[in-house]
């Protein structure tokens, strides 16, 4: 009898786990891409979050701090500390809005703009090796997916 028992127990089925929620997966999807973009970018010596800030800046030259902090994903008091590393390396430089001369406009210098050229094809290359397993079209659907999301909660 117990060995019937422990049959039964043995083939009884397994609660179904529920997935990871999405919010998890995007987690795990984004600390795995900050911790490969850091390897590659390590060798200019700046971070994954230096490197946001840059290419942020690549597709919207002149911005101010605020609107870079929100751009980049940091808070405004940490972009201080980022703006400050980049121009001390020469990346960036800083200039008054004509339009407000109170505010100072953050812009990409040619050595910017270079670094993010020496970068281009690696990075490139670690976002064609994330969806690799995906279709064209897969890779379009999440893209747009995710756009919906970062707007849903923005």
């Amino acid at each position: 009898m117990a060995g019937t028992q422990t049959t039964k127990a043995a083939s009884a089925p397994q609660p179904h786990k529920a997935p990871p929620s999405l919010l998890y997966m995007v987690k795990q999807v984004e600390l795995v891409v900050r911790s490969h973009l850091d390897e590659l970018v390590k060798p200019s010596g700046i971070t994954a979050l230096q490197y946001t800030a840059l290419t942020v800046l690549e597709r919207h030259d002149g911005l101010s701090a605020a609107q870079l902090a929100r751009d980049s994903f940091v808070t405004a008091q940490s972009i201080a500390d980022l703006v400050r590393s980049l121009e001390t390396r020469g990346l960036i430089r800083r200039e008054r809005n004509p339009r407000n001369r109170r505010e100072l406009l953050i812009l990409l210098t040619a050595e910017g703009r270079e670094l993010l050229d020496r970068h281009a094809g690696p990075v490139r290359e670690l976002e064609e090796r994330m969806v690799r397993e995906l279709t064209a079209h897969q890779a379009e659907q999440l893209r747009i997916a995710l756009s919906k999301a970062w707007h849903a909660l923005s």
